[in-house]
């Protein structure tokens, strides 16, 4: 190995340990931040999945690509967005990110924002320009994300919001026929439903207030009209929702964690609140007290669909494959039907190099959406790798 390649390598090293002051001396030696590990990450992939801003920050700046791809076909500028890491995807748009760029599944930066819940990245999105009916190949858009895999609550009905207002078609139909607005009446999505068919959905105003502050980035203010409003209401948890989702969104996650468990107490029914304490430790890098929140939540709700699933998702985010194939477990014993969890499982099972049990796991998905091309793809590649081994 060249000493250049061995200050590549140093340089993404460094990035995945969060050590700035070490990639400030490897650029100004002249480290490539072009260079690429096994993984095909450049050091600013490294650096956007640890949602480290300062050292992304430095490396467009040292002129790294935003769109360079690594081996799961994932760039910068995909990578924090699919993560609702909305500091970070704001950079990449600056430094020329390409919106139209899709993930190997076919998804836009807005399909998986809106499927987890991630209303800022969501908002950054839509005014960026990303096309808000875009379709992936497993024939979804980001409404139908929204509202299939979102639970109908407070955080979903925002996103959809947003979703509406920006042009989103309701009426576009997956690959089972169904549109967004069936299945929200499927799921009893009462507050989603209304949104869909254009109604006006009363509001605080004092929340309705906060909003429009919060999508301009005036938090500080947003939350003092909150506060101003707790003075006279102080059991009201949507408001509480609010300041805590302020909070959130301006990086303050240990003061929303203590505003969603305020609400908690208040109504202790309310799990959804589980989820954003989950989302907020998940920022703050404590996956422990992240998934304890989680499973806080898969306790107490008779259909833990909604939370199970969202574990998974960040446990997969975590390179935890084993774990997420249990939950996916867990769920297809619910619902044998949903070929996307089985889409799900066979890509944690390629993780862990278990490519015959991939190739299973996708032919479950092949016999509950046999028309789909993406899925006897993948099962073709689990194969292939399976011959290799």
């Amino acid at each position: 190995m060249s000493n250049l390649q061995a200050d590549a390598i140093a340089l993404i090293l460094a990035s995945d340990r969060e050590d700035a002051a070490a990639v400030r001396r490897l650029l100004e030696a002249g480290a490539d931040v072009h260079g690429r590990d096994a993984n095909g990450r450049t050091a600013l992939m490294a650096a956007v999945q640890k949602n480290n801003e300062e050292i992304a920050s430095l490396l467009i700046a040292a002129g790294s690509d935003v769109n360079a791809r690594d081996n799961t076909m994932l760039s910068p500028y995909l990578c924090a967005g699919a993560n609702g890491f909305h500091h970070i995807l704001r950079l990449t748009l600056a430094a020329g990110a390409d919106i139209r760029s899709v993930n190997r599944f076919g998804g836009t930066a807005l399909l998986p924002s809106s499927e987890k819940g991630y209303l800022k990245t969501v908002q950054v999105c839509l005014d960026a320009g990303v096309a808000v009916n875009h379709v992936n190949n497993l024939g979804w858009s980001a409404l139908l994300e929204a509202v299939v895999l979102g639970n109908g609550g407070r955080l979903y009905a925002d996103v959809i919001e947003l979703l509406v207002l920006a042009g989103a078609d309701a009426e576009l139909p997956d690959r089972d026929g169904k549109s967004s607005r069936r299945h929200a009446e499927e799921m009893n999505q009462q507050q989603v439903i209304k949104l869909l068919d254009g109604e006006n959905v009363d509001s605080h105003p004092a929340i309705v207030n906060a909003n429009a502050l919060a999508r301009q980035d005036r938090y500080e203010e947003a939350i003092a009209e909150v506060d101003r409003a707790l003075q006279a209401d102080g059991g009201n948890t949507d408001l509480i929702y609010y300041k805590g989702s302020f909070l959130a969104e301006s990086g303050n996650y240990e003061e929303a964690i203590v505003e969603y468990g305020r609400a908690l107490a208040l109504q202790p029914t309310e799990l959804e609140f589980y989820f954003y304490i989950a989302n907020a430790w998940r920022l703050l890098k404590n996956p422990g007290r992240a998934l304890a929140s989680y499973d806080r939540a898969i306790s107490l709700d008779s259909d833990d669909t909604f939370y199970r699933y969202h574990k998974s998702n960040y446990l997969r985010e975590l390179g935890r494959h084993e774990e997420a194939v249990i939950e996916m477990d867990r769920l297809l014993a619910q619902q044998p039907h949903r070929y996307d969890f089985s889409f799900h499982k066979a890509n944690s099972l390629r993780s862990l190099g278990k490519h015959r049990e991939a190739a299973d796991a996708i032919e479950n998905a092949i016999v509950h959406d046999p028309g789909n091309p993406l899925y006897r793809e993948h099962k073709r590649q689990s194969l292939q790798l399976l011959e290799q081994q």
